[in-house]
């Protein structure tokens, strides 16, 4: 039983929920969970549903790794992209931004996360083997890698690098734009735009 003064449990619920999501603070928490208490009841229905479906319907890429409710995303399955270009990020998130940047028309490649010796995260846990079988079977002319400027997210790159060396493809990764040390998934479109274009070859 709520104490005075103290959210109800149920509200208190779900202001814990909206809090577990990454730059959502505890106040911006509270605002949201009460704005849905003013939803009509069928607005709350349809969003309980979508919310349990979710998990269900959307699921990795077979190629890819890219979010999408069909066996292939609609980036894999698009004929018109350049497919000689593929870009390497960690997360389907990024793919979105990336997409929203409108500067880059390959192919993407989902690893699943960076290199985080700390985290217990090594190459056996990262999508590698996925990404050499595509650069078997696919003309892959040009690899760009996308992973976060940040130190696990180089180690990452220079890691992809060298394993990929003896292939006939050029390697590049992303450079202007990004600031050191950020996360790719905070950077807007112009500055995504900017590390794609000016992206560097790797030695």
């Amino acid at each position: 039983m709520s104490k005075p003064g103290q959210y109800p449990e149920a509200l208190h619920h779900i202001i814990a929920c909206f809090s577990r999501l990454p730059g959502i603070g505890r106040r911006t928490a509270e605002r949201l969970a009460i704005a849905i208490m003013s939803w009509p009841e069928e607005h709350l229905a349809d969003f309980g549903t979508a919310l349990c479906e979710l998990r269900q319907r959307v699921h990795p890429c077979a190629i890819c790794g890219n979010f999408t409710e069909t066996p292939t995303c609609a980036i894999c399955q698009d004929e018109t992209r350049q497919r000689g270009l593929l870009c390497v990020v960690e997360h389907a998130s990024q793919v979105m931004a990336l997409e929203n940047s409108a500067c880059f028309h390959g192919l993407y490649h989902v690893l699943g996360g960076k290199l985080s010796p700390l985290s217990g995260k090594g190459p056996d846990d990262l999508r590698l083997a996925e990404l050499q079988e595509r650069l078997r079977q696919q003309p892959i002319t040009e690899l760009i890698i996308a992973t976060s400027p940040d130190v696990e997210g180089e180690a990452t790159a220079h890691f992809i690098a060298n394993m990929l060396a003896d292939l006939p493809i050029t390697i590049s990764r992303i450079a202007a734009g990004v600031p050191v040390g950020s996360d790719l998934n905070f950077a807007d479109a112009a500055t995504l735009a900017m590390a794609l274009q000016g992206r560097r070859q790797i030695d």
